[in-house]
């Protein structure tokens, strides 16, 4: 595994709580805090991701008169339309 030193700022009133969480999720090192980090933060983007398209997805459905209750109808009809 190739690696990076990368440097960042970090505000003195966040250090104590900084220094908190590396030691419980990095066990004192940082490195792998910030490793733990990018998995928890790359699974809240993709909730947040597809928390927007459920929200878009409804709206369309809306704008239709229709509810996330008529979809295991409409699947129905599309696919005993394709059979």
């Amino acid at each position: 595994m190739s690696t990076s030193t990368l440097g960042f700022a970090v505000a003195d009133e966040d250090r104590a709580v900084l220094d908190d969480l590396v030691e419980y999720f990095g066990h004192g090192n940082r490195s792998a805090y910030l490793r733990a980090t990018l998995k928890i933060m790359r699974s809240v983007k993709l909730a947040e991701e597809l928390r927007e398209l459920q929200a878009f997805g409804q709206s369309k459905l809306a704008e239709q008169g229709l509810t996330i209750e008529d979809i295991p109808e409409i699947t129905r009809r599309v696919l005993k339309g394709r059979s």
